[in-house]
């Protein structure tokens, strides 16, 4: 019995460990490289699929999008969606060279909204991964004439 403890043990550390270098690796290394690319080579082929977000804070967030008329829709995978609880978020986004400002908020009450948008702009999410598992849905609304 006390082999079997230290074994749960053992694993449950582990996997925290694999969990938190996964997430150091690819916030400082992956997001970095990401970011110097859709910057340095707006219409590259990574650029039709990922734009830059940047966050009141200045924190610039890499991630795939959907434009739909005047507004951009995102998965936010991670924690970082927290910061646009409140709406209406002052973003910044960089689109295939171009810099685009718009009030982000994350929808979190509408699922049949939010599987709608998910299935244009995520088609590729195994449809048996359970909701919990999937992003939240950021919607950034784009500031006139745009």
């Amino acid at each position: 019995m006390k082999w079997i403890s230290i074994s749960i043990a053992g694993v449950v550390g582990i996997a925290v460990l694999f969990y938190l270098g996964g997430s150091a690796y690819y916030s400082l290394v992956v997001n970095d490289r990401v970011t110097k690319e859709l910057t340095e080579h707006p219409n590259g082929e990574r650029a039709d699929i990922v734009m830059l977000m940047t966050l009141p804070d200045g924190q610039r967030i890499p991630m795939n999008y959907l434009r739909e008329g005047s507004q951009v829709f995102a998965g936010a995978d991670g924690r970082w969606w927290r910061a646009l609880r409140a709406g209406d978020v002052p973003v910044t986004l960089l689109i295939k060279g171009e810099e685009l400002k718009g009030k982000a908020r994350v929808i979190l009450d509408d699922p049949a909204y939010t599987s709608d948008v998910f299935t244009r702009l995520r088609p590729n999410v195994p449809k048996w991964l359970p909701d919990w598992l999937n992003a939240n849905l950021i919607v950034i609304d784009l500031e006139e004439g745009i």
